[in-house]
């Protein structure tokens, strides 16, 4: 008898548990801010980093930009893969669960849709399909950073 109650004492456990991460994972360490947009609240290490992702896809931008004035296919697709899905692979799992789902999911989006202009460009694509998904693709951009500020804790 002390044994079930112990068992289902541990599942009710395991289920609020998982229940609060959940929202945490989702709703991310925010905080409400005049204006509006929303503020992610980061480690000051942590808010670098994710601000050198974002350099690192403005250069990444920069460089299929220029790739497609020498129409440099090769370019193109080595600046868009630089910033695709593996850039992003390593990313702490401690600073993931602070981020608000929206800001992820805008992320993700641009990571992929860096692999596919990289994929594009290798198979030779033209310059205008290019330009369009690089478009798209600065429309996650604007949206996130018209939604989203990274402070300081």
């Amino acid at each position: 008898m002390k044994t079930s109650k112990l068992a289902s004492f541990a599942i009710i456990l395991w289920i609020v548990s998982a229940a609060v991460f959940g929202w945490f994972f989702i709703k991310g360490n925010t905080a409400a801010v005049e204006g509006q947009r929303n503020a992610i609240m980061l480690q000051p290490a942590e808010r670098e980093l994710v601000l050198m992702e974002m350099r690192g896809l403005l250069g990444s931008t920069q460089g299929i930009l220029a790739g497609l004035d020498k129409k440099d296919m090769a370019e193109v697709a080595q600046a868009a893969r630089a910033s695709g899905m593996g850039s992003a692979a390593d990313v702490n799992p401690a600073l993931m669960a602070k981020l608000p789902m929206s800001f992820k999911e805008l992320g993700m989006s641009v990571h992929r849709a860096m692999d596919e202009i990289a994929q594009d460009a290798a198979s030779g694509k033209p310059a205008a399909d290019i330009l369009n998904k690089l478009s798209n693709t600065l429309s996650s951009c604007v949206a996130c950073h018209a939604a989203w500020q990274l402070k300081s804790e």
